[in-house]
């Protein structure tokens, strides 16, 4: 983990949110190399890396205002980078699941295999999926990352806690206490559909 002086960069936050484009040069300086392995280690490619670190950077520069307390900027930046990175990589599986639906249903026209699911049924699916995405992005950020790596990534618990720089009994805990409280809400919507 990167030894910060997070006294110096809170008060580099504070030149920051008053206009200054040098104290926010010597943020992205401090902090870059940390948040470009994250995305890399997430994303698994230089360039989309290199496109979500740049992504992250233009929204900490557009809403460093809006930080309340300038010391959590490590943390705030981590939270940008994670939900950049995961938008990024669910652009490219849709992309990717796109281009594979085009490929079946044309090897299923050509082989005549027979039906798909209705249009009605995918969209039913897909409204899900994004609902379900947007309670586990509502998770506390340790619980939300937790998930995100394990079960949209599909990363084994020490690589996990690696990651988080974590141990890999807190990932546990984490992973314990968001599947407990996205279960609670997945349940609570489901009984609101149901009445």
């Amino acid at each position: 983990m990167a030894a910060y002086d997070y006294q110096y960069l809170a008060h580099l936050v504070r030149r920051a949110q008053v206009g200054s484009s040098d104290a926010f040069a010597e943020l992205y300086v401090a902090t870059y190399q940390q948040q470009y392995n994250f995305s890399y280690r997430y994303l698994q490619d230089e360039f989309l890396a290199q496109d979500a670190i740049q992504e992250t950077y233009i929204l900490a520069l557009k809403n460093i205002s809006t930080l309340r307390d300038p010391l959590v900027f490590v943390s705030w930046l981590n939270q940008i980078n994670l939900r950049v990175c995961f938008e990024m990589y669910r652009k490219e599986r849709r992309h990717d699941l796109e281009l594979n639906r085009y490929d079946q249903a044309h090897l299923d026209f050509c082989e005549d295999r027979g039906e798909n699911d209705s249009p009605e049924l995918q969209v039913i699916r897909e409204d899900e999926q994004e609902y379900v995405i947007k309670q586990i992005l509502a998770l506390p950020f340790s619980e939300s990352q937790a998930i995100l790596l394990r079960y949209y990534r599909n990363m084994k618990l020490g690589e996990i806690a690696k990651m988080m720089e974590i141990s890999q009994s807190s990932v546990k805990r984490y992973l314990n206490s968001g599947r407990k409280m996205l279960a609670e809400r997945l349940n609570r919507y489901a009984e609101n559909r149901t009445n």
